[in-house]
C-alpha cells in the first residue's frame, strides 16, 4: 500500500511528487542531518582554537567527521530515532549518535567535547535557519524566478495587443495586454529584492545566551568572537549577539512576511488570469483525455490558477501564524516555538505547489485576440476621456460635462454617435480631424 494514500497532509499524499524536493530540507530526516552538521562543524571549530584537550586531535580524521553528516542516510536517521526512544530528547539523541560514530572512528577520548557547553537551541536555532535559507535559495527562489521569467515572456509576446481596461469592473481607458502582465512581474521583482535582504540569523550562546559554561571552563578564550566566526564562516549565518535561550526569530518573521507579500501578488495575478479566461480573452490548451467537468463535457476549467490561489492562501495562513507567534516567548524561553518550527516546511510546500500549478496554467494560455479586439471596439465610450482632455486643451467650456451627457447612459453609445458629437463641437476642423482619429485600440498611452 502506498503511504501517500494514508498521509494526513496532502503535501505528503496527493501532492507528494510535486513537493518531494523539499523533503531534503524539512523532513525529520533533514532536521537530524542539519543538526548533525552544526554539531560536527562546531566540534571541528573547537579543534582549531584549539582547546587544550583537542590540540592533538588527528587532522586526518576531519573529513571522516564531515562524512557523518554529508553521508547521513535514512538508516542513520532511524538509529537516532531508536536512541530517542530512550532519551525522549531529540538533540541528546543526536549527540549520542555522534558519540557512537566517534567510537567507530577510534576517537572516543574526544567525544565529551561533542555538544560542549551548548544547549539544544544552539543547535536548533542554527540548523533551522540554515535549512530554511538553503531551501529558499535552492528550491523556492528558483520556483519564483520561473514564474517571473514566464510572465516576462508573455508580457513581451503580447506587448502590442490593445486591451480594454476595467476599473471597478467597468470599461475604462484602454491599456495593453503585455503591460498589464508586466505590472505583476515588476511587483514581483521588488518583493524578490526584499526577500534577498533577509538576514539569516542564528542563536549560539549557551543555556541563556551568555556563554556561562564556556567561560567558566575556559575563561581565557573570547567565546563571543569564536561564536561569531563559527556561525558566519562555517554555517553562513549571522549570529544574534543578545539572546535568551532562543533566537528571537524577528528575522525569520521578516522572511515569512516577505513571502506573504510575494504570495499576495501571485494570488492577484491568478485571479486576473482566471477572470480573463472567464471573459474568453484566453483559451486554454486542451490535453487529450483530460476532463473538465464530470457532468459538462465541453468545460475546460482554469483549475491550475484555482489550485495555485488555494495553495498560496494556505501558505499565507500558516506564514501569518509563524511570523506573529515565533517572536513571542515567555521570559528566557518556553517550548511553544519548538512545535511550531516543525511546520516551517508546510507553507513552503504549499508555495512550491502553487508555483508549479501557476506555471502550468500560464503555459496553457492561448490569447484570443479576436474577442479582446471586439470587446474593446464595442466600448467606444472609453475614448471620452481623450476627447474631453483635448477639449480642455483647446479651452472649450465644460468639456467633461459635455462628454458625461453624451456617454453616461444606459443605452449603447457607438463610434458613430461619438463622431456625430465631434462634428457639433465649437472647434476648428483640424481639431475635429484630430478627435476623429482616436479609437479605443489606439488610445493606449505609452507602451512600456
Amino acid at each position: 500500500m502506498s503511504l501517500a494514500l494514508i498521509a494526513i497532509s496532502p503535501l505528503d499524499g496527493r501532492y507528494q511528487q510535486q513537493t518531494l524536493a523539499l523533503s531534503g530540507y524539512f523532513s525529520e530526516y533533514a532536521l537530524f542531518k542539519y543538526r548533525l552538521r552544526v554539531e560536527i562543524e562546531y566540534f571541528i571549530a573547537l579543534t582549531k582554537i584549539p582547546l587544550p584537550q583537542l590540540q592533538y586531535f588527528p587532522k586526518d580524521k576531519i573529513e571522516n567527521l564531515k562524512l557523518i553528516w554529508k553521508d547521513f542516510s535514512i538508516n542513520d536517521a532511524e538509529s537516532i530515532k531508536l536512541i530517542e526512544k530512550t532519551t525522549n530528547h531529540d538533540i541528546k539523541a543526536v549527540e549520542y549518535f555522534i558519540k557512537q560514530k566517534f567510537d567507530e572512528l577510534g576517537l572516543d577520548e574526544f567525544k565529551e567535547f561533542i555538544h560542549f557547553g551548548l544547549t539544544s537551541q544552539d543547535i536548533n536555532n542554527t540548523a533551522i535557519p540554515l535549512m530554511i535559507k538553503e531551501a529558499h535559495q535552492e528550491i523556492i527562489a528558483p520556483a519564483f524566478q520561473s514564474i517571473l521569467n514566464k510572465l516576462d515572456d508573455l508580457a513581451d509576446k503580447w506587448r502590442e495587443i490593445p486591451l480594454l481596461a476595467r476599473t471597478h469592473g467597468q470599461p475604462a481607458s484602454p491599456t495593453r495586454l503585455g503591460k498589464e502582465i508586466k505590472v505583476f512581474s515588476e511587483r514581483l521583482e521588488v518583493q524578490f529584492k526584499n526577500l534577498e535582504q533577509t538576514v539569516w540569523a542564528a542563536k549560539f550562546g549557551g543555556a541563556t545566551g551568555n556563554f556561562n559554561a564556556h567561560k567558566v571552563a575556559y575563561p581565557q578564550i573570547n567565546w563571543p568572537e569564536f561564536a561569531n566566526r563559527f556561525v558566519s564562516n562555517d554555517l553562513g549565518l549571522e549570529r544574534t549577539k543578545l539572546t535568551t535561550q532562543i533566537e528571537h526569530y524577528d528575522q525569520l518573521a521578516y522572511y515569512f512576511d516577505a513571502l506573504k507579500r510575494v504570495h499576495n501578488i501571485l494570488i492577484d495575478a491568478c485571479r486576473d488570469f482566471w477572470t480573463y479566461i472567464s471573459m474568453d480573452y484566453f483559451k486554454q490548451k486542451i490535453k487529450e483525455g483530460e476532463i473538465g467537468s464530470s457532468a459538462m463535457p465541453h468545460k475546460v476549467n482554469p483549475i491550475d490558477f484555482e489550485n495555485a490561489e488555494g495553495n498560496l492562501g494556505m501558505a499565507n495562513a500558516i506564514l501569518e501564524h509563524l511570523s506573529s507567534k515565533l517572536p513571542i516567548s515567555r521570559l528566557q524561553r518556553d517550548l511553544t516555538d519548538s512545535t511550531v518550527l516543525r511546520n516551517v516546511g508546510v507553507p513552503l510546500g504549499h508555495s512550491l505547489l502553487a508555483c508549479k500549478s501557476m506555471l502550468k496554467g500560464l503555459d496553457k494560455l492561448i490569447v484570443n485576440e479576436e474577442i479582446i479586439a471586439a470587446d474593446l471596439e464595442k466600448n467606444t465610450v472609453v475614448i471620452a476621456e481623450a476627447i474631453q482632455t483635448i477639449l480642455r486643451r483647446e479651452g472649450v467650456e465644460k468639456p467633461y460635462e459635455l462628454l458625461k451627457e453624451l456617454t453616461r447612459k444606459n443605452t449603447k453609445v457607438n463610434l458613430n454617435d461619438i463622431h456625430q458629437f465631434i462634428y457639433t463641437l465649437p472647434v476648428n476642423d483640424s481639431i475635429k480631424e484630430e478627435l476623429l482619429t482616436i479609437t479605443p485600440s489606439n488610445y493606449t498611452g505609452y507602451n512600456f
